[in-house]
């Protein structure tokens, strides 16, 4: 019953952030994110640090301030953007949503092959599924499922409404490859840290950042295409971004072959990032886990 009631709660809260018109939403983001800004000094200052690291050598301490601050605003404006989608129509997506090198994606997925998806927290994540319906496609989601199972609750209908399938993160590999053994998308979010039994150590932004090893792994076994894609925004909507496929590396050096392979998703989301600097999820500790040595 307790549960209940706070899904009750979620649902309302997003059903009137998703009724705000985007003006007013602007106008409202604005306002907390920057309070949010001046407050969370935990936050505020990793996400300086993380811009300081990455362009710390092109953009004066003014404009990495200014970025931080736009980083906050729109992390807000997500929240309207997520109350938006649960309402709006699959007929009507066309209208809210450019496509960037749709050629791309659906060429890897026309060879039957499976197609893994590299996509990173950058502008809105949560809405990359409409380029299922969109592009007419068999698409699923890896994901971690939350801890408050009200909240995981209430995401899992968002993420799901127009089709995409859910593949929770424990205990997945079956289901990821069985997914690209019958032609299907799986995406992966690929831009955060983990420990160092978890991955390998690639360049981000020049310096090494401990990076899922997954991905790699997996597209060598399966053989598939690799695509990135990302969703990000302008003032004039949402804008998926499609990369062209990146090419798998295959010496027969398994150890190698994961590091290079991995590299070169880092530079892929390095490029999404620079092209979108304040739409990254900047205050995450991307390069928290320490190499024992140089690399």
């Amino acid at each position: 019953m307790k549960h209940e009631k706070w899904e009750k709660l979620i649902e309302k809260f997003f059903g009137y952030a998703g009724a705000i018109s985007p003006k007013n939403a602007d106008k409202i983001s604005d306002f907390l994110g920057n309070i949010l800004f001046r407050i969370d000094r935990k936050h505020r200052n990793i996400a300086k640090a993380n811009l300081q690291r990455a362009f710390g050598n092109e953009k004066t301490s003014d404009e990495i301030n200014a970025l931080a601050q736009n980083v906050f605003i729109r992390l807000i404006r997500i929240i309207f953007d997520i109350g938006w989608y649960v309402r709006v129509n699959v007929n009507e997506l066309h209208r809210y949503f450019r496509i960037n090198g749709a050629e791309h994606l659906t060429s890897a997925y026309n060879r039957k092959q499976g197609v893994l998806v590299l996509t990173a927290h950058l502008g809105n994540w949560e809405l990359l599924a409409v380029l299922a319906p969109l592009l007419n496609l068999k698409a699923n989601i890896l994901y971690r499922p939350m801890d408050f199972a009200p909240l995981d609750r209430y995401f899992v209908r968002s993420r799901t409404r127009f089709g995409t399938n859910l593949i929770p993160t424990a205990h997945s590999m079956r289901k990821i490859l069985n997914a690209l053994k019958n032609g299907e998308l799986v995406a992966m979010l690929m831009d955060q840290n983990v420990d160092w039994y978890e991955g390998v150590f690639a360049d981000f932004f020049g310096e090494p950042a401990c990076t899922n090893k997954g991905l790699a792994l997996i597209a060598m076994k399966a053989g598939c295409p690799v695509v990135p894609v990302f969703m990000s925004h302008d003032e004039n909507g949402f804008i998926a971004e499609i990369m062209p496929e990146i090419p798998l590396i295959r010496t027969g050096d398994k150890i190698k072959d994961v590091e290079e392979n991995t590299r070169q998703y880092n530079h892929a989301i390095e490029t999404i990032i620079r092209k979108y600097p304040d739409q990254w999820f900047w205050v995450h500790q991307r390069w928290k886990t320490k190499a024992f040595c140089n690399i």
